[in-house]
């Protein structure tokens, strides 16, 4: 792949992670799949941090089975939902203390402030392996994740997050 072509791809896949107020959270149990919506935010390192209940299927298969992936979608370039921007991001679950990620969560989804603090949820943070980038058709490739996390940290800075 041409070093363009893949810096326009992390370029993308950073954007639309730090954009991302919504995301599919995919775990497992018992070996079958499972998927659900989640409201992701970013640690300070640019990986994706999610609140939790500990009353959702998802967080107890979590507690099971770290593993899982996240999928972040964009809006379709045309009427074709194939030309829809997607991340996918996989790797391990763990609970982060509150004091470690609270303010910056909140900072993206205020809203959750009026539940962020019950004893029922908790703050887990995916720290990711592998991380896929499909920016429509013949636009596809895995990202070095650290070279995506430098890539949002250089966005962020310039204030495009």
């Amino acid at each position: 792949m041409a070093a363009n072509q893949e810096q326009e791809r992390l370029i993308a896949a950073a954007q639309l992670l730090i954009a991302a107020r919504s995301a599919t959270l995919a775990t497992i149990s018992d070996g079958i799949p499972h998927a659900s919506l989640v409201t992701p935010a970013l640690d300070t390192d640019g990986q994706p941090v999610l609140l939790l209940s500990s009353l959702a299927a998802h967080t107890k298969h979590l507690q099971t089975n770290p593993a899982c992936a996240l999928l972040i979608t964009g809006t379709a370039q045309t009427e074709n939902p194939q030309t829809t921007p997607r991340l996918s991001l996989s790797g391990i679950a763990q609970i982060l203390p509150a004091v470690a990620v609270r303010d910056q969560f909140l900072r993206i989804h205020p809203y959750a402030a009026q539940y962020a603090d019950f004893r029922d949820f908790s703050f887990w943070k995916i720290t990711v392996s592998t991380s896929q980038y499909i920016g429509g058709f013949a636009n596809a490739g895995y990202l070095d994740f650290a070279a995506l996390q430098h890539e949002i940290s250089v966005l962020l800075r310039r204030g495009d997050g």
